[in-house]
């Protein structure tokens, strides 16, 4: 059993909305996962995963950032390059909201994210201290944050070798920047897969993800 509910905290002035997805117990501390969708917003897409950790004792809450700019989709370059300071600047700020509710560690925050959310978390967590581990879908790190990057994670990397939306090159890209800097990492390309998995994938990825989550973000 898992505890379902949403939430709303403020960044930028605006009301941001969170789906929750809470382990059943209430007597322990959690590790908590910000969720992420990708660029066509859909939410509801999200509750598969998020349902998937909360029955492994991860909290997840998964962050409507688009609230932050009121988009609907993010389909062009040019919406995702004006808008992204501001989603990072939510993200940032929904870290904080999470780090201090009831039931999680704040030493053991953690974000998954799906194509454009992938880019976002790798991005934020590249810079805040409190992210200790990421687990990017068909993702990447975006050219502009490279040079400027603080720090790094660890990060399981997942990517469909026929991606045709975000070129599998950038799951070899992340690799180079993690080897180069002694960074722990996992990664899966699955061969003639596009952009979005499902079935047998899908429950593959999944299971990496649990058990990736739960190495990096386990209690001590």
């Amino acid at each position: 059993m898992i505890r379902e509910s949403q939430s709303a905290f403020r960044s930028g002035g605006k009301d941001i909305a969170l789906d929750c997805f809470l382990p059943a117990s209430t007597e322990q501390s959690f590790p908590a996962v910000v969720a992420l969708h990708g660029s066509g917003g859909n939410y509801s897409g999200m509750a598969e995963p998020a349902r998937l950790l909360a029955e492994e004792g991860i909290a997840v809450y998964v962050l409507h950032y688009f609230d932050r700019t009121s988009t609907i989709y993010a389909e062009s370059r040019s919406t995702i390059l004006r808008n992204s300071p501001f989603w990072l600047k939510t993200l940032w700020d929904c870290v904080t909201f999470v780090a201090h509710q009831p039931n999680v560690n704040p030493e053991k925050i953690g974000l998954i994210g799906f194509s454009l959310g992938a880019y976002l978390s790798l991005s934020i967590a590249a810079f805040d201290p409190r992210i200790k581990a990421v687990v990017e879908f068909f993702g990447g790190l975006p050219k502009e944050v490279k040079p400027f990057a603080r720090r790094y994670c660890p990060v399981l990397i997942l990517h469909g070798e026929a991606d045709k939306t975000v070129p599998v090159r950038e799951a070899y890209d992340l690799q180079q920047i993690f080897e180069r800097n002694h960074v722990p990492y996992e990664m899966k390309i699955y061969p003639n897969i596009g952009h979005g998995f499902s079935g047998p994938i899908w429950q593959d990825a999944g299971n990496r993800t649990v058990q990736f989550l739960k190495k990096h973000l386990r209690s001590e």
